[in-house]
């Protein structure tokens, strides 16, 4: 079995894996979002074995709902769990680290693998290739600052890698399961915030390759 916790929106519910940072899916209805989780839990696969890791998380069990609200029917994760809070020891540290780390590396794969211009989405939307990966980490730099890691825009790929070695060190770091600064969010919830955006976007990106 695996834990999950349910975010509602008015409109919309995501389910969430708390023990697979970035393993969340969005539907109409609880059922919908746990079947949704479900289908993607191969694609899953992908990122845990990237990370060296057995994925093998067996039937979901909710442990937890929380409110969400516009922001969750966007699209995107926004309310921390009570469960964020709890004490994050060294083995889980170092697992989280991995699971984003390959999360980075694969989307970094996609991004060079794909061409620049991308099928659009089902109303004629979506960024293409390079406007999704500035996307990305334009995002992550705001993130970043939840858990104290600070960086200017970036000017080459150097900027980048700088940012995400300081985050990895701190998501590999144990924690007591408080906000990593004042008005910032606890370590399993930013390991959560950031790993699911980047794969969001990674699956995506390789959903929306041109068929050859």
């Amino acid at each position: 079995m695996t834990d999950v916790y349910l975010e509602t929106g008015p409109k919309k519910v995501f389910a969430c894996s708390a023990e697979w940072p970035g393993w969340c899916r969005i539907g109409k209805s609880e059922e919908l979002a746990l079947d949704a989780l479900a289908d993607y839990a191969p694609r899953y696969r992908v990122i845990a074995e990237r990370a060296g890791l057995v994925f093998e998380p067996g039937d979901p069990v909710v442990v937890e709902r929380v409110r969400g609200g516009t922001t969750t029917d966007f699209g995107a994760i926004e309310a921390i769990p009570g469960l964020d809070g709890r004490p994050v020891d060294a083995a889980e540290s170092a697992r989280t680290a991995a699971l984003v780390r390959a999360a980075w590396e694969l989307f970094g794969e996609a991004v060079a693998g794909s061409p620049e211009e991308l099928r659009k989405g089902p109303r004629g939307g979506g960024r293409d290739r390079d406007k999704m990966a500035t996307h990305v980490t334009e995002a992550e730099r705001a993130y970043a600052r939840k858990v104290g890691v600070r960086h200017k825009a970036f000017r080459d790929p150097s900027g980048l890698a700088a940012m995400r070695a300081e985050l990895a060190e701190v998501l590999a770091t144990p924690s007591d399961g408080m906000p990593v600064v004042s008005g910032g969010w606890p370590v399993r919830y930013a390991a959560r915030r950031i790993a699911w955006h980047v794969i969001d976007h990674l699956w995506e990106m390789e959903d929306r390759r041109p068929t050859p």
